[in-house]
């Protein structure tokens, strides 16, 4: 027998707030348009200002009836993330989902890598997350809501030059299943997402910097049984199962998106 379900309405997000971080570009933004058109409205969290407002602009003047909003924080400071809970309480002040989207990558070998490096890194990658959570819990719902963490495949695959970046994924999976555990009396669901090789502005900007671009983007496609490399969409179609009603039996695991390059016995 089906047990009553708690935090989310049918298989939509119609009347639910949520928050992505990181949301002005790539992925982030694909999940803030997904949901937005999935019923939701939208609080871009975002330390650019200019592509957050336009995006924040053009997804209210498509969802008149739900505006979505924008906050300007750089999450790797403890006092923009106190900032943006602020702001969210004072517009908002109910979360339904909340998407830790935020995060930065660094690409160096280990012998190279600086104090400052691993503080930047960890303090956008696994301390917002954290902190934004915690700060952020006491605008759920009593009937519950949704947390998703975006981690990567670097949390359980290892690649060259990515040592400080795979740790902070890794502890964001960590993360996951332990607020899993501590925040399901609350009735709020903690899954993450592990995306691979996705094309990204980012992405796109690396493989414009690399020594042979189309070597490199034929062999990361080539890594995917798939025979693609992802799109950001990928990741916000699985984004949305898992805020709602769909996925409400699911907490503390992780969805790998990565088109199946993980399952490879090979590189």
């Amino acid at each position: 027998m089906d047990s009553p379900s708690h935090g989310q309405g049918g298989d939509g997000l119609y009347g639910r707030i949520v928050m992505v971080t990181g949301a002005a570009r790539g992925i982030g933004r694909a999940i803030a348009e997904r949901v937005q058109a999935a019923g939701a409205q939208v609080c871009i969290v975002d330390c650019d200002r200019e592509p957050g407002e336009a995006l924040a602009l053009a997804l209210s003047e498509k969802y008149p009836d739900r505006p979505a909003g924008f906050c300007l924080a750089n999450l790797e400071k403890l006092e923009d993330i106190d900032a943006a809970v602020k702001h969210f309480a004072s517009t908002h002040g109910r979360v339904d989902v909340l998407v830790n989207n935020a995060g930065i990558e660094i690409d160096k070998p280990f012998e190279e890598v600086t104090p400052s490096d691993w503080d930047r890194i960890e303090a956008v990658n696994l301390r917002a997350p954290f902190f934004l959570t915690q700060r952020m819990l006491p605008f759920f719902p009593s009937s519950g809501g949704a947390v998703i963490n975006i981690s990567s495949i670097h949390s359980t695959h290892a690649f060259k030059n990515a040592t400080v970046y795979a740790c902070s994924k890794a502890a964001l999976i960590a993360l996951t299943r332990n607020l899993a555990l501590e925040l399901a009396p609350r009735h709020i669901r903690v899954n993450a997402l592990c995306p691979g090789y996705i094309d990204t502005h980012l992405w796109e900007v690396y493989v414009r910097s690399s020594p042979d671009p189309e070597s490199l983007a034929a062999w990361t496609t080539a890594l995917h049984p798939l025979g693609r490399r992802g799109v950001p969409e990928d990741v916000a179609q699985a984004a949305l199962f898992l805020a709602t009603n769909a996925s409400s039996f699911i907490t503390g695991t992780q969805i790998v998106v990565d088109g199946g390059l993980t399952v490879r016995t090979h590189p």
